[in-house]
């Protein structure tokens, strides 16, 4: 069978189940995903003998740290897939929601009603838990999933996959209401984003090279994740025991993530007193520097790597033991840099000052923007999402982490008792 067929094989395939899916009781639903966590949990040997093969491929092809951490399966990471299924589970069902009901003159009764989209085909890299993720949310948005993982990932995804087919059947669910694309041929995602009779929305979750590809070639809405240039802004007004310890902990709770803190920024009022201190605790990590000319100055001895920051440098996602730091003279140039070299994903500010928090919350163009905290709460599991397919960069349908409401839409429901129009 050529990829072409294969692929509209899966799509119709899942325009059915998806009808299937659109009116699934709430309890079916979740007795689907109860019963994936328990097949996880029943099936760990051989998801990390699935996830060792794939790691050794991934050495033997030169996939970098962060690359390997972002493909590793532990118990660990297994316990964390079965907990965001559960906690799915656990979350109100969106389907069917009636809101903003209100009478017409007419008579008749308005509201709006919440439902699934249909089919959603998710395009990630990496990271074998997406699998999960993915279609814990979009089965219990009543929503079919098409799911393509990176080619490093295969072993794992399809083990997991076979997890997610006994939840399904376990349920009496149809097992093609999540489909995890077996071949890793490219040209399965040309076909993918073009299956316009069969697809609702495409979801690319992964580097710029997919983005933009699938944003340029897709003849379905699409709704992208972009990379994290997440900031820290450690304004004039700034606790120096809070700016510290959200600068450590937004760095280094994990390198390989979007939601990690790439760039800082100083206040010029604080930079002497502050960054020798942020730099003895960041050169604990190893943590490479790449200083702005007067960041530079103020560093004093650090054992690591310290370079000059180049123009590219504000623009840069390094998923790596790598931080940009540039000194600024205020709030304004700090907003100002993050709304012109950052990624839109999340940026935080570190101050006491309510009401200049305040407008950096409100100026800052990005999907999460927070004030003393770490940019690593920015996570579908942290904001109670259970899970998320992607944090959306866009502005239009959904933004932020993508979670069960971001997998539905709404459309207008009328009642009435017999009004005609006149």
């Amino acid at each position: 069978m050529s990829v072409a067929d294969y692929m509209l094989q899966l799509g119709s395939q899942a325009k059915a189940a998806s009808t299937v899916l659109a009116t699934a009781p709430t309890m079916v639903k979740n007795n689907a995903l109860l019963a994936m966590a328990s097949a996880l949990d029943a099936s760990r040997l051989s998801l990390i003998a699935a996830n060792e093969k794939d790691l050794a491929a991934g050495r033997d092809n030169g996939l970098d740290d962060a690359m390997l951490d972002r493909l590793r399966v532990t118990d660990e990471g297994i316990d964390a897939m079965m907990v965001g299924l559960r906690q799915v589970a656990a979350l109100a069902d969106p389907v069917g929601e009636i809101s903003e009901m209100s009478f017409r003159p007419s008579g008749i009764q308005l509201g709006k009603m919440r439902v699934p989209l249909g089919v959603v085909g998710i395009i990630y890299e990496s990271r074998p838990n997406v699998t999960v993720d993915a279609a814990s949310l979009c089965i219990k948005s009543g929503n079919a999933a098409i799911l393509r993982g990176g080619s490093e990932a295969t072993h794992s995804n399809q083990a997991i996959a076979q997890c997610v087919k006994q939840g399904l059947l376990a349920a009496e669910l149809p097992a093609a209401s999540v489909q995890v694309i077996e071949t890793t041929d490219r040209a399965a995602v040309g076909e993918l984003i073009t299956l316009t009779e069969f697809v609702d929305v495409i979801v690319p979750r992964g580097g710029k090279g997919l983005i933009k590809r699938v944003s340029a070639e897709a003849r379905i809405p699409v709704i992208k994740h972009l990379e994290g240039n997440c900031h820290v802004y450690i304004d004039d007004h700034a606790d120096t025991t809070k700016a510290i310890n959200i600068v450590i902990n937004a760095k280094t709770r994990r390198y390989g993530v979007c939601n990690a803190m790439e760039s800082l920024l100083i206040a010029e009022s604080r930079a002497a007193e502050l960054l020798p201190q942020i730099a003895q605790s960041l050169q604990e990590f190893d943590i490479e520097l790449r200083l702005c000319p007067q960041a530079m100055a103020l560093i004093g001895s650090y054992r690591g790597i310290i370079v000059a920051a180049t123009e590219d440098d504000w623009y840069a996602e390094y998923l790596a033991p790598v931080l940009s730091i540039k000194i600024v003279t205020d709030m304004e140039a700090a907003i100002n840099h993050i709304n012109a070299y950052g990624s839109h994903h999340t940026d935080a500010i570190v101050s006491e000052n309510y009401t200049k928090a305040r407008e950096f919350m409100a100026r800052v163009d990005s999907s999460s923007v927070m004030i003393n905290a770490s940019t690593a709460f920015a996570d579908g599991f942290e904001y109670g999402l259970g899970a998320e397919i992607g944090i959306s960069t866009d502005k239009i349908h959904a933004r932020g982490p993508v979670g069960l409401q971001g997998l539905t839409s709404q459309k207008y429901v009328v009642f009435g008792d017999g009004h005609t129009r006149t």
